[in-house]
């Protein structure tokens, strides 16, 4: 950044700053426990400290950041236990979204999923575990905007974000994506045939099967 160039302030700053901190933290740019220094996210972004200062209070409150006492802020470390709660938390919003999303399925959203079907199942026929894992999270996705339940999705999207790291281990395991992809097209199952019960236990099927594993890894 160059001496001349004005650093970006108020509430565009702060907007900026914060989407481009959660997808470090998200991605793994930042390691759990790393500090975060301000004047390095202030040259790195190219916003103003009160937009970091701003950012860092806004993930704090997301669960991605914590403020440690006289030593600044760090990327949270979330423990195996506290992994194991977001997702119990998971399964009951993510079931919501799934019972929701099977009453408002139209023609050409029950085409959408079937086509992830598809693709989820070439990606592990294949051996492509991260094109699975990249698919896997755009069908729940897509899933929670055929649901248009915007609560639960912006619960659902604060709460992933604190153990995608969990997952992304889990989701590399060997024999995990076999078990993952039965459990994702019975899903589908239940959203197209518009049965609100069976997509929300298939959904639910599916969480506890991701816990249970994560209990394995632990």
């Amino acid at each position: 950044m160059s001496q001349s160039s004005e650093l970006e302030r108020g509430t565009h700053g702060k907007a900026i700053a914060v989407e481009r901190l959660r997808h470090a933290i998200v991605q793994g740019e930042v390691a759990p426990g790393q500090r975060l220094v301000e004047s390095e996210l202030v040259e790195q972004f190219e916003v103003t400290r009160g937009s970091v200062r701003a950012a860092i209070d806004e993930l704090v409150a997301e669960g991605l950041i914590e403020r440690i006492h006289n030593r600044g802020a760090r990327v949270r470390s979330v423990s195996h236990e506290q992994a194991v709660e977001i997702l119990e938390c998971r399964k009951v919003l993510e079931g919501l979204i799934a019972a929701k999303a099977a009453t408002r399925i139209t023609p050409a959203d029950a085409d959408r999923l079937r086509e992830y079907s598809t693709r989820l199942s070439a990606a592990v026929r294949e051996g492509e575990l991260m094109k699975y894992s990249a698919l896997n999270h755009e069908m729940h996705a897509v899933l929670r905007e055929i649901a248009g339940q915007e609560t639960a999705a912006d619960l659902i999207g604060r709460l992933n974000a604190q153990i995608v790291r969990h997952q992304f281990q889990l989701s590399l395991r060997p024999g995990r994506p076999q078990v993952s992809l039965g459990e994702h097209l019975a899903i589908v199952d239940a959203v197209v045939a518009g049965d609100p019960d069976a997509a929300e236990q298939a959904m639910r099927d599916h969480l506890d099967s991701v816990i249970s594993a994560l209990g394995r890894n632990a």
